[in-house]
C-alpha cells in the first residue's frame, strides 16, 4: 500500500472566499451565517443561511462559461484552481494519464433546476437553454475539472447526501493508496441556496431560524450553507520525489451503513464507521486527538454522534477535543466534509482547533469537550472527520500531522 499525502487546498464558502481567509474566520470563531439574500426569500419561512457573499460569477467567468457552470461548478472550479495551484502540479504526459478527480456533491446544478423550472412553469416558456442538462447534471463540476487541468484517470462524483465528499476524498485515498492514480483531485460542492433548493429543505423540519448551535442543549436546528472545498491526494513516494509541501497525510478511512431508517441516525452505524477508519489507520484510540463532528445542530444527530464517539473511545472520550464548524459556515449537504476537512489540516498543521460557536448550555446527552465558543491551541498528532448523511450512510477520514 502507498501512503498518501495532501499537497494542495481551495476553498470557497460562507466564511472566506479562499484556504487562508477561512482558516482566518475559524481561528477567529467568526460566523460566516446571515440572511438569506436570494429571490423570493419573504415567501420562504427559513431565512438564513451560510451564503458566500460578495461573489460574482462575471469576475471570474466569461459569459460562455457562465452559460455552462452552474453555481456549485463555479464554486468547484474556483477551489480547484487554488488547491491545484498550492500543489505546483501540471498534468501533462504520463501524470495526465495516472491523475484524475472524484467529487461530492448531493443536489448538483439545483440552481439550474430552480431556474429553469420557473421559465417553464412560471413563466410558461416552451424552450429552455440548450445547455441546461449539462449545466445541472451531477458530475458536470468534475468533468469540468478535469478538462480544465487534463486530468485523463477516474474522474466521476458520489452523491450519498451530507455524506458525499467524505466517500469522494475516501475513494481517491483509495485509488491514491492502491496505486489506481498517482493523484487525485478531490472534495465536494454544494449550491442549494435558491427558493426550490431551501423550500424543499423547509418540509424536513429540521431547520432553525435563528442559529446553528451543535451540542448546545437549546439546539434547535441546522442552517444550509453553500461553496466547495478542493484537495489534491497525492502518492507520498511523487510528492517527496518533487520537494511538494506537505500539508497533511491521509491514513485511514471507513464507511459503513446504518441499514435502518432514511433520516434518523444509528449509534451503530456512526460507532463502526469511526472504529473502521481507526482500524485502517492502524492507531488506537489514545492516539486521537481531535474529532471534526458532522454536528449538524439537530437534537438527534447530535446526541447520537455522541454516543458514538463515547462507545468507542470509552474514557479517552473525556480527553478528546470535538467541534462543529458547521456552527460557522453552516451545512453544505454534499459539500460539508470538503469544507471541514480544512480545520483537520489547522488541527495538525497549526495546532489550532477550530471551536462550535453558538454553544450556550450544557446537554448532558452531548457531554463532551465540544471547544465552546472560542478556538484553542492544542497539539494533535492524528484526527477524525465524521460524515453521517441521511440514508444511513456514514464515511469517516483519519488524518495525521506530517
Amino acid at each position: 500500500m502507498k501512503r498518501v499525502v495532501i499537497t494542495g487546498s481551495g476553498t470557497i464558502n460562507a466564511l472566506g472566499h479562499s484556504v487562508a481567509t477561512t482558516m482566518e474566520a475559524m481561528r477567529e470563531g467568526r460566523c460566516g451565517i446571515g440572511t438569506l439574500d436570494i429571490r423570493d426569500v419573504e415567501r420562504l419561512s427559513i431565512r438564513i443561511a451560510g451564503q458566500v457573499r460578495g461573489y460574482e460569477a462575471e469576475t471570474h467567468f466569461n459569459r460562455q462559461q457562465i452559460s455552462l457552470y452552474d453555481r456549485f461548478t463555479q464554486f468547484t472550479l474556483l477551489a480547484a484552481k487554488e488547491a491545484i495551484g498550492q500543489s505546483g502540479l501540471t498534468f501533462n504526459g504520463e501524470l495526465a494519464i495516472k491523475s484524475g478527480v472524484v467529487l461530492g456533491t448531493a443536489g448538483g446544478g439545483v440552481n439550474t433546476w430552480d431556474e429553469n423550472y420557473r421559465t417553464v412553469y412560471e413563466e410558461g416558456k416552451n424552450r429552455v437553454h440548450p445547455f441546461v442538462v449539462p449545466k445541472l447534471m451531477n458530475n458536470a463540476a468534475a468533468s469540468h475539472v478535469s478538462m480544465e487541468y487534463n486530468l485523463k484517470g477516474p474522474s466521476y462524483t458520489v452523491a450519498t447526501a451530507c455524506a458525499s465528499s467524505n466517500h469522494a476524498m475516501g475513494q481517491a485515498f483509495n485509488m491514491v493508496r492502491m496505486g489506481m492514480a498517482r493523484v487525485m483531485v478531490t472534495g465536494g460542492s454544494e449550491s442549494m441556496l435558491c427558493f426550490g433548493g431551501v423550500k424543499a429543505w423547509e418540509g424536513l423540519r429540521v431547520m432553525s431560524r435563528d442559529a446553528c448551535r451543535p451540542f448546545s442543549a437549546n439546539r434547535n436546528g441546522m442552517v444550509q450553507g453553500e461553496g466547495a472545498a478542493i484537495f489534491v491526494f497525492e502518492d507520498y513516494d511523487h510528492a517527496i520525489a518533487r520537494g511538494a509541501d506537505i500539508l497533511a497525510e491521509v491514513i485511514g478511512f471507513a464507511m459503513t451503513s446504518d441499514a435502518s431508517d432514511i433520516v434518523m441516525p444509528s449509534k451503530q452505524g456512526a460507532a463502526r464507521a469511526i472504529a473502521g477508519a481507526m482500524s485502517d489507520a492502524g492507531i488506537n484510540r489514545d492516539q486521537v486527538g481531535y474529532i471534526n463532528a458532522h454536528g449538524t445542530g439537530t437534537a438527534a444527530n447530535d446526541k447520537t454522534e455522541c454516543a458514538a464517539v463515547a462507545d468507542v473511545f470509552g474514557h479517552h472520550a473525556d480527553r478528546l477535543m470535538i467541534s462543529s464548524t458547521k456552527s460557522m459556515h453552516g451545512h453544505l449537504i454534499g459539500g460539508t466534509g470538503a469544507v471541514e476537512l480544512l480545520a483537520c489540516i489547522m488541527a495538525l498543521r497549526d495546532g489550532v482547533i477550530a471551536p462550535t460557536i453558538g454553544y450556550e448550555e450544557p446537554d448532558p446527552e452531548c457531554a463532551l469537550d465540544v471547544v465552546p465558543n472560542v478556538a484553542r491551541d492544542a497539539k494533535v498528532d492524528v484526527v477524525l472527520t465524521n460524515a453521517f448523511a441521511f440514508g444511513g450512510l456514514n464515511a469517516v477520514l483519519a488524518l495525521k500531522k506530517f
